[in-house]
């Protein structure tokens, strides 16, 4: 199966959870309705994807990995909600869609995202029988979600909008704004398939560290050298923003240089874990090879 397949498969198995789960019977179906179109407006599910990744290379069962999956999606697409709001980035387009505020109207938008944060940690709450599993789910969810994870970074991001950065200050912004996220979609994976191994999380998480920046680096060479129709939001909105990016700071051929680098520490983290990690390298080839 090529990972397009694979990529595919598990995007259709997280809709079809979260379709499932998500509240469709409310006192105010407009919450509803806009929970349903932040979550459902064309992501790439890639942290997801990441958790259904791991739990099969370590030999997990994939209904283990369901929850999680769909959790972290959850956190990722409220946290897009609040960035797309005038306060934050106040963008118009994401995915090629009205952004959530737009569609609706932000006082909305801000609610939607409100319960998308909260669904998400319910939903690592559903397997009864997993009690400690649970709450080690939660934690490592609630710590790359909050003040030492993404939403600092978004903090740090908009605090220096403008500024110049150095090479270190914007890698830990990101490694937080970005990468957090993806380190606690690998942790959940690992979870969700009973292992316990410490140098096992730990060989993962440089996997994890490498395309978070990968895809972060990736997403500022997009808005430069791609194009509205096709990365679903303003070509060139963060120059235009001044934000600080990776070929602000390192020139275009740079940040292409750095990207390259990232790639290939990702696959070398993985390498010890033998034919299993195929997908995960795969998933890398894809996250720096993507055009949106």
């Amino acid at each position: 199966m090529t990972i397009k397949n694979t990529l595919k498969q598990y995007q259709q198995r997280v809709d079809a959870y979260l379709d499932q789960t998500v509240l469709k019977d409310s006192i105010e179906p407009r919450l509803q309705e806009a929970m349903r179109y932040a979550l459902f407006n064309g992501g790439k599910r890639v942290r997801p994807i990441l958790v259904y990744l791991v739990n099969q290379m370590l030999g997990g069962k994939l209904e283990d990995a369901d929850a999680p999956a769909a959790a972290i999606e959850c956190v990722h697409s409220y946290s897009l909600v609040h960035d797309d709001l005038p306060a934050m980035d106040d963008d118009d387009l994401r995915r090629g869609k009205p952004t959530c505020h737009i569609a609706f109207d932000e006082a909305t938008a801000i609610l939607a995202g409100d319960a998308l944060q909260c669904f998400g940690f319910e939903l690592l709450t559903q397997d009864e029988e997993q009690p400690n599993r649970n709450l080690k789910m939660v934690k490592v969810l609630a710590k790359a979600s909050g003040d030492s994870g993404m939403v600092v970074g978004q903090a740090f991001d908009l605090a220096n909008v403008g500024k110049s950065l150095t090479l270190e200050q914007l890698e830990a912004m990101h490694a937080h704004k970005t990468g957090a996220l993806l380190n606690a979609a690998v942790d959940l994976g690992a979870l969700s398939s009973g292992c316990n191994d410490n140098d096992t999380f730990a060989q993962l998480r440089r996997y994890g560290d490498a395309i978070g920046l990968a895809f972060q680096v990736k997403d500022d060479i997009l808005d430069i050298e791609g194009d509205t129709e096709t990365i679903g939001k303003p070509q060139g909105s963060d120059v235009e923003q001044d934000k600080p990016t990776y070929p602000a700071l390192l020139g275009m051929d740079g940040a292409k240089e750095k990207l390259r680098q990232l790639h290939q520490e990702a696959v070398a983290a993985v390498q010890p874990f033998g034919d299993a990690a195929q997908p995960l390298v795969e998933l890398a080839d894809f996250i720096v090879n993507r055009d949106h």
